[in-house]
């Protein structure tokens, strides 16, 4: 978060829905009891403050007890749900992410170790596992049967875009008697489960709406990270390795690889900090020209002639605005991007051939490679975290609301803040300093910027 940029956000943005008071002693009270004394316990009744800089407290003017602040993650002395009679469904949305079958299997063994439900049940491919019309089965989910599903990518209960109806959803948790729904997934599915939520609301029911965010782009705001970036940004610098071996191997080489990102390049620049092979990184928050003498082009016959060889790494978002749109929308309603690699490809043999140089163009998209790998170590421990962290959520009555990580703390989020922008990179923060010293470009190509340069790497 950059200074100001949720100056707005008060106490009450911040509050967190339930579904009443918490009467049932927990089966986790004997332990919380047992380390109540430790530097290790959180009070439930504590804030996670939002802002970071005393600056930044300052400048709201008010009492401590005033400022905003995050309801912090944890089991609860008292709960909202009695374990013997509550009943639990998963669900996994959008595009694949590692680390989903993680999440999963940390629920489940949340719920049936710690708090003794009897029943969890996962809904397979998506919100279609909820309306009759697909005809898909629920599937019973115990510790043994999510036992080995870590090891494998994807998610074992199948995925799906685009909205369904729901009343047709809360029609089915009705049916099926469940008191507790967490859905596992990013923007678009999150929307839904707002929907969710509110007609759980409209209706009077007791059905606790939980979510953990899912987004390999990294741009969900607020959070520290999402699960599965740690594992995509490790394997997409794979990736850049791969095709940097390709250009040096051959004449005036040029690697190209496409990474993931939308909206936001983090993956773009994180992957290019882990061995600063890129003499080039481009991203949506950046734009950037390709021709001129401080454009893009330029710049990448520079670094052959100086050294043999180039390697740009481009988010899957940057330069639409030289493309011409592609007009037609995905089942989630998301704008279909035009394709920036091959273009970017052609347009970078087209200069050197223009120029008398020789080249070689490798391009390399492992978009989907990367999305199917199972997560990293990193990231299984997160998405535990994150899964137990859900569990405790839900069995207190919490509800419309995603768990997260802010500054390595686990706190409790509104869905409606969670879903209310992008997180982006910024241009003028660290980061994107990093990666402008890491690569030796200007701040945007197809300006002076007088950003700092240095020697190309070999």
């Amino acid at each position: 978060m950059t200074t100001g940029e949720y100056s707005n956000i008060t106490p009450d943005d911040l509050a967190i829905d339930t579904l009443g008071p918490a009467r049932i002693t927990s089966p986790l009270a004997p332990l919380l009891d047992a380390r109540s004394t430790t530097e290790h316990y959180v009070d439930a009744g504590d804030r996670v403050l939002l802002d970071d800089t005393s600056t930044r407290i300052k400048s709201r003017g008010v009492d401590v007890e005033e400022l905003p602040g995050f309801e912090p993650c944890g089991p609860r002395r008292q709960i909202y749900f009695d374990p013997s009679k509550t009943r639990a469904g998963i669900v996994t949305c959008g595009g694949l992410c590692p680390g989903l079958n993680d999440v999963v299997a940390g629920l489940v063994r949340t719920l049936t170790y710690h708090y003794g439900v009897r029943r969890v049940v996962g809904f397979r491919n998506g919100y279609r596992g909820f309306v009759s019309a697909y005809g898909h089965d629920v599937v019973e989910l115990t510790p043994e049967s999510v036992r080995d599903t870590a090891v494998d990518g994807g998610t074992f209960l199948g995925t799906s875009r685009g909205p369904q109806d729901p009343e047709e959803i809360v029609d089915c948790l009705e049916q099926m008697h469940l008191n507790v729904l967490f859905v596992i997934g990013g923007d678009g599915t999150l929307r839904g489960a707002m929907e969710i939520a509110r007609v759980v609301s409209e209706r009077g029911l007791r059905i606790a709406v939980v979510g953990i965010p899912k987004t390999i782009d990294n741009d969900i705001p607020l959070i520290d990270q999402s699960f599965g970036f740690q594992t995509a940004f490790s394997e997409a610098s794979e990736a850049i390795r791969s095709v940097t071996v390709e250009a040096k191997s051959t004449p005036g080489g040029v690697g190209l690889v496409k990474l993931m990102g939308r909206h936001s390049g983090f993956i773009a620049c994180y992957a290019s900090l882990v061995r600063s092979d890129a003499d080039a990184v481009l991203i949506p928050e950046v734009p950037f020209e390709l021709d001129g003498e401080t454009g893009l082009l330029n710049h990448l016959r520079r670094r052959v002639a100086q050294r043999g060889h180039a390697v740009v790494v481009v988010a899957e978002g940057a330069g639409q605005e030289m493309l011409p749109p592609v007009g037609r929308t995905d089942a989630s309603g998301n704008a279909k991007l035009a394709d920036i690699g091959p273009w970017l490809r052609e347009r970078i043999g087209e200069s050197f051939a223009g120029a008398g140089m020789e080249t070689t163009v490798r391009y390399v998209d492992p978009s989907y490679l990367i999305r199917s790998v199972p997560a990293n170590p990193y990231d299984s421990v997160y998405t535990v975290r994150l899964s137990q962290a859900a569990v405790h959520a839900a069995m207190s009555g919490r509800t419309a609301m995603v768990v997260g990580r802010v500054r390595r703390r686990f706190v409790h989020i509104p869905m409606n803040l969670a879903v209310s922008r992008r997180n982006q990179v910024d241009p003028h923060g660290d980061l994107w300093m990093a990666v402008l010293e890491s690569t030796g470009q200007p701040w945007r190509f197809g300006e002076d910027s007088g950003a700092p340069t240095r020697a190309p790497h070999t």
